[in-house]
């Protein structure tokens, strides 16, 4: 039985425009292109519609064949955040929709109950934004700057309430978090953060979620099992590859 919930849908921004893995969300994966890969773990959730916010006809005709939906979007977006909320615009325009789970279009591993946990902060009315993390177990992942940390005050097992996310070397006693950016959006908080201009730490970091923390937005985090591999370059696809073989 389905539990999806009609106020609830997942948008998957995606664009043509990588430089590392040209043509990245069309590279096959086992017979079907990633961004297709993307919404079947997305609709394995069962929290809501899935649809594609992407600025490509190709993109957009993939995902059509493959069964799913797909809105064409502005090219000139800075910001997955920016993409979607113009795709919530076009495919809601009534303001039905309560709940936005944006899924990067490069996770083709991510697990089902990943994307479901992202909601769990959500029922906290105080909660604005809720966003995922994993434990960090590998050392050389506290000092690449490449691996996003989030912290703050874990406030149960499993959910952590986040005061800032950062690029530095993670020091200190541990656990320390590895970030990762999959985000479940109240619809004002989603309204609000695009409409706001981009704050000095945001810049700083190159890390948009700052933005939201320093207008005093709450983000609270949910720590799940591991980090779902992103789909950069030409190794990473063949990870994915292997990984999904089964």
């Amino acid at each position: 039985m389905s539990r999806a919930h009609p106020k609830t849908i997942i948008l998957i921004p995606a664009r043509m425009a990588s430089t590392r893995l040209p043509g990245k969300p069309l590279a096959d994966i086992h017979g079907l292109p990633m961004i297709v890969q993307v919404l079947r773990r997305a609709e394995e959730a069962h929290i809501g519609e899935v649809i594609v916010a992407t600025d490509s006809e190709a993109v957009q005709a993939a995902v059509e064949k493959a069964g799913g939906r797909a809105v064409m979007t502005s090219s000139h977006h800075l910001s997955g955040s920016d993409r979607i909320y113009e795709a919530l615009e076009a495919v809601d325009p009534e303001g039905r929709v309560e709940t936005i789970v944006n899924v990067q279009g490069d996770l083709p591993t991510i697990p089902a109950a990943d994307i479901r946990a992202s909601l769990t902060p959500l029922a906290d009315p105080a909660v604005d934004i809720a966003t995922l993390a994993a434990v960090i177990h590998d050392p050389a992942e506290l000092t690449n700057p490449n691996v996003v940390k989030a912290k703050g005050t874990v406030m149960s097992p499993g959910r952590m309430h986040a005061t800032t996310f950062t690029r530095a070397n993670a020091i200190g006693p541990g656990p320390h978090y590895h970030h990762i950016g999959l985000y479940a959006y109240r619809r004002a908080a989603l309204e609000r953060f695009v409409k706001l201009p981009p704050s000095q730490s945001e810049q700083r970091e190159r890390l948009e979620q700052l933005r939201a923390l320093d207008n005093g937005m709450r983000i609270d985090v949910m720590i799940v099992g591991g980090v779902p591999l992103g789909v950069d370059t030409p190794e990473d696809l063949e990870k994915a590859r292997r990984m999904l073989a089964g």
